[in-house]
């Protein structure tokens, strides 16, 4: 499987609205994220997800695979900013702040991301908490992609509420996977650790972007 990831590229448009996109996801993690998304929604026919939209950089390439699938892509978020984001903290943007509340507000950037790519009609967007919103889920799914909040509390609530969804043969995305405490925060890694404990098979591993499988056994 890891060859076919490696041979699926998305087109040049869509990279190029990848890259204008806000976000913090580099380019090769970019292209692992959609090989891995057009592969599992074409083996499947199901939707792909992801937790953590932010302003949609990510999405664009779940949206551009879902399009190729002929499925639809799916993004949680609440949208009022993780915790790193909040003002004060490094990734704060203060242009990101809705002046009439005081709080974070993604979503409008999110919604011209999507709009300035033409990628609209393939994305369905959940505003809500992860958990909440995973309780009320019923359908499988293609593809996870975990890259929301990076506590443990966040990241293991991600893992624990979406990772049941998951198909058979389904892939598991975690971002933000630090081995070495030195290069980041350990929640996502702890969350892969996890997955590989329970059943999960290792298909690539691109900068800190891991793709699993769910096997019979997790």
């Amino acid at each position: 499987m890891s060859d076919l990831l490696e041979s699926v590229r998305p087109a040049a448009e869509v990279l190029a609205a990848f890259e204008a996109a806000t976000g913090f996801m580099p380019v090769d993690e970019g292209l692992a994220l959609y090989a891995a998304a057009v592969t599992a929604a074409q083996r499947t026919g199901l939707p792909l997800l992801e937790i953590g939209t932010y302003c949609g950089r990510s999405a664009v390439l779940l949206a551009a695979a879902a399009r190729e699938a002929g499925t639809t892509a799916l993004t949680v978020d609440h949208h009022r900013g993780s915790e790193e984001q909040q003002p004060g903290w490094e990734y704060h943007d203060p242009t990101l702040v809705d002046p009439e509340v005081g709080l974070m507000d993604t979503l409008p950037r999110f919604r011209r991301t999507l709009h300035a790519a033409g990628l609209e009609e393939h994305v369905v967007a959940l505003v809500g908490r992860s958990p909440r919103i995973a309780a009320l889920w019923g359908r499988p799914l293609a593809l996870v992609f975990i890259d929301g909040g990076h506590t443990d509390e966040h990241a293991t609530g991600d893992y624990e509420g979406w990772a049941p969804h998951l198909a058979p043969d389904g892939l598991l995305v975690v971002h933000d996977v630090f081995p070495d405490p030195a290069d980041g925060g350990q929640a996502p890694y702890r969350v892969f650790l996890r997955a590989l404990a329970e059943g999960f098979e290792e298909v690539s591993v691109t900068g800190s972007l891991r793709v699993l499988r769910r096997t019979a056994a997790s």
